[in-house]
């Protein structure tokens, strides 16, 4: 289930949807930048609020993987995760979003923290220095941002998920919120061994979501690590666990429960 989950994901990935049409809203923005971490350039999708140009209001900021699928289903392979349109019906609670282009063949690569003994990768530290040293950065000091910890969130699915669930675990001083959605715990057992040596801050917030009918072991996967983060002394009020019955591991679950996840994320 594992090696489909990976082939199937890989060639979703890969793949754009050529019949459908552009659905990006008006809000949505892209921009090239250099990714010297990663030795190679980075396609960025930049939503702003409606109200951004005619304020003066800072704003959250959430940072999500896989940009091709956040907001066009031209770019997506089987659907979007209509992030833009959902935002665009939001009379008030509002982020701005700033999603990653993956890297193609280099997605697995980048979205690991920790490599597989069959699929490699591992590369997930230098893809969250081009994040943390450059993107955001640069994100800070071109809008108008409310650039702290609390205010920053990170959010993904798949190896996203895994790779957002690692971010806020190492780096709790950048990212203070993570929406871990279908998370790959399974690629490596040393996610846990982090958890367990890792002391995570009373402020950090984490939002997990799994599907009941996704791989055989991505629910008690689940589980498991929010017993552990429990056992290491993160309380009931940090975390918030979905599992939705009949969920499958695809965008369709992710859309739909994108909006809850992000006004329980984004709380200002």
């Amino acid at each position: 289930m594992k090696l489909l989950t990976i082939l199937t994901f890989v060639f979703a990935f890969y793949s754009a949807n050529s019949n459908a049409q552009h659905t990006a809203s008006k809000q949505v923005d892209t921009f090239t930048i250099e990714a010297p971490h990663l030795k190679t350039n980075k396609k960025i999708w930049v939503y702003l609020p409606k109200s951004y140009k005619t304020s003066t209001t800072k704003f959250p900021v959430v940072y999500m993987h896989d940009a091709q699928n956040i907001f066009d289903a031209k770019t997506s392979y089987i659907g979007e995760w209509k992030v833009d349109e959902y935002l665009d019906s939001l009379a008030t609670k509002q982020a701005i979003i700033v999603a990653i282009e993956h890297g193609n063949e280099k997605r697995i690569d980048e979205l690991t923290p920790f490599k597989n003994d069959k699929y490699g990768g591992g590369q997930g530290n230098l893809y969250l220095d081009f994040i943390i040293y450059t993107l955001k950065p640069h994100i800070d000091a071109t809008f108008r941002t409310k650039s702290d910890a609390k205010n920053t969130t990170i959010m993904g699915s798949s190896l996203g998920g895994l790779l957002s669930f690692y971010a806020i675990v190492k780096y709790p001083g950048i990212f203070g919120n993570a929406g871990v959605f279908s998370p790959s715990f399974w690629y490596s057992d040393k996610i846990y061994d982090l958890v367990k040596n890792t002391k995570i801050p009373e402020t950090s917030r984490f939002y997990f979501l799994v599907g009941s009918e996704e791989s055989e072991d991505m629910v008690p996967n689940q589980i498991k690590m929010i017993a552990l983060l429990k056992e290491n002394g993160i309380n009931e009020k940090q975390i918030k666990n979905l599992i939705i019955e009949g969920g499958k591991h695809n965008e369709a679950l992710w859309s739909n429960n994108f909006g809850e996840a992000f006004e329980w994320l984004i709380e200002y």
